[in-house]
């Protein structure tokens, strides 16, 4: 019996980042299809415990463009969007979506905020979607290629995340000034 990663996913209006948080995996495959089907699986830690993911994507993406990036701590996945819009959700299932599931906050750009031309992508070396499909004996994890975001980017980032901390700070002292009172 398999088990399931954890995986995070994030979107800009034209691709949807997947990262699959799974240290030291091993025999990492991948099958990605037109329709936005997605099934990940590999190994990890001393017992070799079996981990997949099988998901249908929202819509359909483009296989020839998506791209993946493997480290000692995730596999992650840029997957081109088939049409340049914005997915309510990531899998077409609807409800609550699965507990491995989850936002990749750090990552995450809402769709009012998006950067035309303007943002920084992840290095996904030279991986491509069609060297990751299933019956491919390519093993691709056993090499570490670190995923660099450029440095305009994470000091964005880190910006952003001190800007929200002070509001949320002067949230909580404006809560603490009315409870006095």
């Amino acid at each position: 019996m398999s088990r399931h990663p954890t995986v995070k996913w994030a979107q800009r209006s034209d691709k949807v980042y997947i990262t699959v948080e799974l240290p030291d995996a091993e025999d990492v495959k991948l099958k990605l299809e037109p329709q936005g089907k997605f099934f990940f699986s590999a190994t990890s830690g001393a017992s070799k415990t079996q981990y997949e993911v099988d998901l249908d994507l929202f819509d359909s993406v483009d296989v020839n463009e998506s791209k993946a990036s493997v480290s000692s701590r995730c596999v992650c996945y840029m997957v081109k969007k088939a049409e340049s819009k914005w997915w309510n959700r990531l899998i077409k299932q609807e409800g609550k979506p699965p507990v491995y599931l989850k936002v990749d906050w750090d990552k995450w750009v809402d769709e009012d905020e998006e950067v035309k031309g303007g943002e920084a992508d992840m290095d996904f070396g030279d991986f491509d979607f069609n060297s990751l499909n299933m019956g491919d004996s390519e093993d691709i994890g056993d090499g570490e290629e670190d995923i660099d975001l450029e440095g305009e980017t994470v000091a964005e980032t880190k910006e952003t995340k001190n800007i929200v901390e002070q509001v949320q700070g002067e949230k909580d002292e404006e809560a603490t000034d009315v409870k006095k009172d």
